[in-house]
């Protein structure tokens, strides 16, 4: 269940009266629905006991009278509502359906967890392209197509692109962009990591826990496998995350460990500026360490895109306490979530402001062996992309080596980190 996720968002985007109002709420509709249920049940098992043969005829005539309605198409006395609905009978026929796909589900990946072609591969062999790199998978929250194509959206992000385009350039990073497809929609943000990192298409909850309770190799367990240091980096966490053993990270950096002592950006605990400033000190700037391979979301383009932190000097951002004079002066989420267009214009300028400061820690952290991919998990939600739109997500390949990217050639991504072709490059 994701109860405690769905508390965390709450109490995190509307404050803990709007956490404790939400439960207060769900307990009292739940304390009614069964009540109103047990006392109907016992009234109606009360009125059937006191004349057993009565019952039996009535309940076989209100059978009979329904079945002719659904075959007759009998109205009732509002238009087009018929007295007795196929929807019903299509509803349980759709739950059957549901509960068949399911198990049908449940089989096929099990099929599919099982069949792996790096399984069996000795470990000298793994990741011989990538040898002596140290490579990020960075994911960007929310990050969509429509961020860089929408006509309200890419007037804001296009320049962002551009600009980090020429300062990676400049300090000889080079880079490739295209398309994926994403297996959630406007959340779900571990749907579309477990599915990057395992290399299986993991699009709901069931199959996600199928994967975590499997022995599936996954591209962390890869890179330790052949040799790296594999560190998660997860600002969004509050508490223990034991997936991360079953990925095969040797240690887990978040919220809690992280020594930030600034205030909370609404649902994000931390801005992304400081996770990647304090994952150089803590992490990428060691001295004598192993080759990295670090998964990092990045959370401040995170639903409800209020308040956004702003870009700073590296040299100031320091324990995050410089972020509580920020915080107050960004508006809050009940002031842009009063208009849909306030809410787009608040999401453009989260995704701009996690895209600069991403290029700007390659362009200064970054050293001649940084391999950086970094992605989008989904798409936003409706009220920015509107109905109908794609589960398309931008990633890009940055490095100094040319051998890397030479590598990807034939994948026919577009050079450098702006907007990719309209075709789709795969799932």
């Amino acid at each position: 269940m994701l109860f405690d996720d769905a508390y965390d968002f709450v109490h995190e985007s509307y404050g803990p009266a709007g956490a404790y109002g939400a439960i207060a709420a769900i307990v009292l509709l739940v304390a009614v629905v069964l009540g109103v249920t047990a006392w109907a049940t016992l009234r109606v098992t009360a009125l059937l006991g006191q004349d057993r043969r009565r019952s039996a005829f009535t309940a076989g005539g209100i059978a009979t009278a329904w079945a002719l309605s659904l075959a007759l198409g009998i109205p009732t006395l509002m238009p087009n509502v018929p007295l007795a609905a196929r929807t019903t009978v299509s509803y349980a026929w759709d739950r059957a359906g549901q509960a068949r796909a399911g198990l049908k589900n449940e089989a096929a990946f099990a099929r599919e967890v099982k069949v792996d072609a790096f399984q069996n591969v000795p470990p000298d062999q793994l990741l011989t392209g990538l040898t002596g790199k140290d490579v990020m998978l960075t994911f960007v929250e929310s990050y969509g197509r429509n961020a860089v194509e929408a006509a309200n959206l890419a007037p804001g992000v296009d320049p962002v692109l551009q600009a980090g385009n020429a300062k990676l350039k400049a300090a000889g990073f080079s880079a490739r962009s295209g398309w994926l497809t994403s297996p959630t929609f406007g959340g779900g943000s571990w749907l579309a990591h477990s599915t990057t990192m395992s290399g299986l298409w993991i699009n709901n909850q069931g199959r996600y826990r199928n994967l975590t309770a499997s022995s599936r190799l996954t591209l962390p367990s890869l890179f330790r496998s052949a040799g790296w240091d594999t560190v998660s980096v997860m600002p969004g966490a509050t508490r223990a995350w034991p997936e991360g053993n079953f990925y095969g990270f040797n240690r887990i950096w978040d919220s809690r460990n992280l020594g930030y002592a600034g205030p909370k950006f609404s649902w994000a605990p931390m801005p992304d500026q400081y996770t990647l400033k304090k994952f150089s000190d803590v992490e990428y700037a060691k001295a004598g360490r192993k080759p990295l391979f670090v998964e990092m979301p990045l959370v401040s383009s995170h639903t409800p895109w209020a308040p956004i932190p702003e870009f700073l000097d590296w040299d100031q951002v320091g324990d995050g306490s410089i972020y509580n004079g920020i915080v107050a002066n960004q508006p809050t989420k009940a002031e842009i979530w009063t208009a849909a267009s306030k809410v787009r214009q608040e999401y453009g300028k989260s995704i701009q402001y996690t895209l600069t400061t991403l290029v700007d820690w390659i362009t200064t952290y970054g050293n001649d062996n940084l391999v950086m991919v970094f992605l989008g998990d989904h798409q936003p939600s409706p009220v920015v992309t509107g109905d109908n739109a794609s589960h398309d997500v931008p990633i890009t390949i940055v490095a100094k080596d040319p051998k890397v990217l030479d590598r990807i050639a034939g994948w026919n991504w577009t050079d450098g980190i702006k907007r990719p072709p309209t075709r789709r490059s795969g799932r």
